[in-house]
């Protein structure tokens, strides 16, 4: 059949996704036959694709030792990289191909090529515990120090896995024992989180360095304390381990150990003298990690032994906030009991109130009230309690927090108020709910400046109604888009724009970076807010600093339909102004030919001057636009007229190498 295609004239070196070529396909499937006459019709051997690279890398893996030969015999570089393991050596040397590992070898494959993923074929084979291979390897000359791929050395990689008499290799044949690199750092950070206790015995005894830094865990100790290997966390110890040495993800032993949860291992390393109140790492804490965690156990522990519950630092700030975030209601009593402060401020969510009203954790946000937390705290990403509830839709908090006398219209966080926050994500009913607690519906601050261009922008109908009804100014200025009408007309949403305009919204109401509503909705292509938008007297001409005009963003955008519709309703085809001076220059700047034409045939002044090139030749020529600059010749443009930053079409073609350009306007008669 392959002979038959072929013969048909199907090509030999065609790419496809999985397999790259039909002869990398027929390499990894140990089609010997099919190989030689693929080659025998010119198949490309070293031809780069597919999930191995070349057909070598697929036959190396798939242990075909035959058609490996036959590869090399027809010219298959040995050495080539790319695929999934990097090279041929790698492949046969990660899944234990001794036969095809010393062929390669033999044909002076590269012992120490680097890859990602293991680095060098050693420290594949190492990984996979492949003994043989690794002695072939180092007799080879395999450099046993080499560094690189995802565990830093061989080494380490036997030592993660757990492979002790390849570790003894390596060792006995000098492997640098506190070599740094890769994930864990060293190969006793390795073994110590993977639990190879005699792995690790192993390396101290042949002087590896119990506190050496590096990796994700920092120290050998924090990785054993977080891996929860107990007997390792004591023969760490008993050779001398630092118990307080800091770095590493959780910073210290003992806040590993706190948020992995052992507390046998919390008490072992408390019980050798380790700082409870040590500053480190992303909880700060061990008993903000361990509060974190939910380790009710490690938190009495922790505290009986002294902690500092009101100690600052980490991602929560405090043990308590950690609590009250992950809704951890007997640990946040706990801490109470034991005097934490319930008003502190820090962290991510400002206060333990913040954070639980945003998790929606009302028990714990009753708890904490009864307790006399601040209901008008300032603080953290949400500005107050109220609007992180607000925020997320927990209305039962929100109701229970105006009941205790939370600020309505406080100011703070991205949304500037509470109700700004529940307009913006759409909870209608706590909109409500703070309206009918007094809430200001025109309050100022945040990225929309007011609820009503927060509900705008997002959609929400209902609530944009709800607050019309209750008095929101329609033609408020302020926030991300200047007006509600603005956010409503950018964001496409045509229901909205239709009712605030009834609720006589200023159709031509202009800020500094959006213009107009007109302008916004052409530039986004939203044709039916366009045709409203008209339909109510919007001013077609008007004219920002940005696009000029309607007309202008239309054209810069490619919106041919809204072109037309502004043309239709008309819009002044040679109004100047805006970044690109015409409209003609907008549209051909982006390459818009059938715009082009269609502002052409309504009448554009083909040499009309503004914009940064001066004219719409000149930016076409500039932006090798070849057919536009063939449209607008025929159109009677002036290759000769002077302007704009390159002074002629010509001189901007030329600054920009496009050569057609050139060529068409010197016949025009430059």
């Amino acid at each position: 059949m392959v002979k038959l295609l072929l013969d048909n004239g199907t090509g030999v070196n065609v790419q496809v996704e999985e397999y790259g070529t039909a002869l990398q396909a027929a390499a990894s499937e140990g089609h010997a036959h099919i190989v030689k006459l693929l080659v025998n019709k010119d198949a490309n051997v070293n031809a780069q694709g597919g999930y191995f690279g070349t057909a070598l890398q697929a036959a190396a893996f798939k242990g075909h030792e035959h058609i490996v030969k036959l590869l090399l015999d027809n010219g298959a570089d040995v050495n080539a990289q790319g695929g999934y393991f990097g090279t041929a050596l790698q492949a046969a040397a990660s899944e234990g191909h001794a036969h095809i590992v010393k062929l390669l070898v033999n044909k002076d494959a590269d012992v120490d090529a680097q890859v990602e993923e293991y680095g060098t074929a050693l420290q594949a084979a190492a990984f996979k515990g492949h003994e043989h291979i690794v002695k072939l390897l180092l007799d080879n000359g395999a450099d046993i120090k080499a560094q690189g791929g995802e565990y830093g050395t061989a080494l380490q990689a036997a030592a993660s896995e757990g492979h002790a008499h390849i570790v003894k290799l390596l060792v006995n044949k000098d492997a640098d024992v506190d070599a740094q690199g890769g994930q864990y750092g060293t190969a006793l950070q390795a073994a110590a989180f993977g639990g190879h206790e005699h792995i690790v015995k192993l390396l101290i005894d042949n002087g590896a360095d119990v506190n050496a830094q590096g990796g994700q865990y920092g120290t050998a100790l924090q990785a054993a304390s977080a891996a929860g290997h107990e007997h390792i966390v004591k023969l760490l110890i008993d050779n001398g381990a630092d118990i307080k040495a800091q770095g590493g993800e959780y910073g210290t032993a003992l806040q590993a150990a706190a948020f992995k949860g052992p507390e046998h291992i919390v008490k072992l390393l408390l019980d050798n003298g380790a700082d409870v109140n040590a500053q480190s790492g992303h909880f700060g804490t061990a008993l903000q990690a361990a509060a974190s965690e939910g380790h009710a156990h490690i938190v009495k522990l922790l505290v009986n032994k002294d902690a500092d519950v009101n100690a600052q630092g980490g991602h929560f700030g405090t043990a308590l906030q950690a609590a009250a975030f992950k809704g951890h209601e007997h640990i946040v009593k706990l801490l109470i009991d034991n005097g934490a402060d319930i008003k502190a401020q820090g962290g991510e969510y400002g206060t333990a109130l913040q954070a639980a009203a945003f998790k929606g954790h009302e028990h714990i946000v009753k708890l904490l009230l009864d307790n006399g937390a601040d209901a008008k705290a300032q603080g953290g990403e949400y500005g107050t309690a109220l609007q992180a509830a607000a925020s997320e839709g927990h209305a039962h908090i929100v109701k229970l927090l105006v009941n205790k006398d939370a600020d309505v219209d406080a100011q703070g966080g991205q949304y500037g108020t509470a109700l700004q926050e529940a307009a913006s994500e759409g909870h209608e009913h706590i909109v409500k709910l703070l309206l009918d607690n007094g809430a200001d519906v025109n309050a100022q601050g945040g990225q929309y400046g007011t609820a009503l261009q927060a509900a705008s922008a997002a959609g929400h109908e209902h609530i944009v109604k709800l607050l019309l009804d209750n008095g929101a100014d329609v033609n408020a200025r302020g926030g991300h888009f200047g007006t509600a009408l603005q956010a409503a007309a950018s964001e496409g949403h045509a229901h909205i724009v239709k009712l605030l305009v009834n609720k006589d919204a200023d159709v031509d109401a202009q800020v500094e970076e959006y213009g107009t509503a007109l302008q916004e909705a052409a530039s986004e292509g939203h044709e039916l807010i366009v045709k409203l938008l008209l339909d109510n007297g919007a001013d077609v001409d008007a004219q920002v600093e940005e696009y000029g005009t309607a007309l202008q963003a239309a054209s810069a955008a490619g919106h041919e339909y809204i072109v037309k519709l502004l043309l239709d309703n008309g819009a002044d085809v040679n109004a100047q102004g805006g970044q690109y001076g015409t409209a003609l220059q907008a549209a051909s700047a982006a390459g818009h030919e059938h715009i082009a034409k269609l502002l052409l045939d309504n009448g554009a002044d083909v040499n009309a001057q503004g914009g940064h090139f001066g004219t719409a030749l000149q930016e076409v020529a500039f932006r090798g636009h070849e057919h536009i600059v063939k449209l607008l010749l025929e159109n009677g443009a002036d290759a000769k007229a002077q302007g704009g930053e390159y002074g002629t079409a010509l001189q901007a073609a030329a600054f920009k190498g496009h050569e057609h350009i050139v060529k068409l306007l010197l016949k025009s008669g430059v």
